[in-house]
């Protein structure tokens, strides 16, 4: 079995057509074929089915997919740490984080990693929390920083609690506030501003919401963060984000919910199975002492907490 066979399947399985598989693998069509044959030949069963033009994976090529995802992707890191033994002047960090997040505090955090290590290639996937623990399950990134609780129930995921963030209702910054707190029950019939299906903050909010006895109303669903802040700028809405997400937005005010309110729990997570690379390792690094110094120096946005432990986080070498 060759690792070249492997990413030939896997292109197919995630294609569904040999053709655009072997167009993403920059192979002719027939060498393509003709190595999944001989995949298929050497662990005696079948992994396509091939009807009437329909590609599907069989139950071999269902069983065989995340372990060959699993594999490549362990080649991969492999490949990197090798290149990484010259000392951190190159290597590559595949980073997956929350949109909340990437316009939050990560941003800085990832322009300090790159003037201390300007070889290291960055590459960071943005999306929700379910997605990228997926990501990280496939070994499709090194890191991911991630909403608690784990959405996954592999055991090879392991997750380190660094910060804690209060929810708030978002709301244009000209509508008049005349209390410090509001009760989630005074969001009953109030127009509201929803993340699309599966984002961790629409769970979040319907979960508050339900608990309180009632469904919210919504103005307009679907958005991702950015779209959701413009369309409550926009007074089409109200809506229940983190607080982070209002600093350097003039057009929007934070409304704290009364005690206890909503928070959510940020982690790092990893796979425990695959040894971090010295570029994955060098960035946690990076990232919890510039939590650390930004809560000493006052500078974490309002509403976010350190969890204890991450404060003694050594500086990175």
């Amino acid at each position: 079995m060759q690792l070249q066979q492997l990413a030939y399947f896997v292109a197919v399985a995630e294609t569904r057509h040999f053709t655009q598989a072997a167009e993403r693998m920059r192979v002719a069509q027939p060498s393509l074929s003709k190595q999944i044959k001989a995949l298929e030949s050497e662990l005696g069963a079948p992994l396509f089915s091939r009807a009437r033009g329909n590609v599907t994976l069989t139950p071999a090529g269902e069983a065989l997919l995340p372990l060959a995802r699993r594999m490549l992707a362990d080649a991969d890191t492999a490949r990197q740490e090798v290149a990484e033994l010259a000392g951190l002047r190159k290597g590559r960090v595949r980073l997956g984080a929350t949109p909340s997040l990437c316009a939050g505090l990560l941003a800085d955090a990832l322009a300090r990693f790159h003037r201390a290590y300007p070889g290291i290639e960055l590459l960071v996937e943005e999306g929700g929390s379910r997605d990228l623990v997926r990501a990280l399950a496939r070994g499709q990134l090194d890191l991911s920083v991630i909403i608690m609780p784990l959405q996954s129930d592999d055991p090879a995921l392991v997750t380190e609690e660094v910060l804690r963030e209060n929810l708030v209702v978002a709301a244009p910054s000209h509508e008049r506030v005349r209390r410090p707190y509001l009760r989630i029950e005074e969001l009953r019939g109030r127009p509201m501003v929803m993340f699309r299906r599966g984002y961790d903050l629409r769970e979040a909010t319907l979960a508050a919401c339900r608990q309180a006895g009632f469904e919210p109303r919504f103005a307009v669903e679907g958005g991702e963060m950015d779209a959701v802040l413009r369309f409550v700028e926009a007074g089409l809405g109200v809506a229940v984000v983190p607080s982070m997400v209002l600093d350097g937005r003039p057009g929007l005010t934070g409304i704290p919910l009364a005690p206890p309110g909503l928070r959510r729990t940020i982690a790092l997570a990893h796979r425990k199975d695959v040894e971090q690379t010295r570029a994955a390792q060098a960035f946690r690094a990076t990232l919890l002492f510039f939590l650390a110094e930004a809560e000493h120096g006052g500078e974490l946005p309002q509403g976010v907490e350190l969890i204890r432990g991450v404060r003694d986080s050594p500086r990175p070498s």
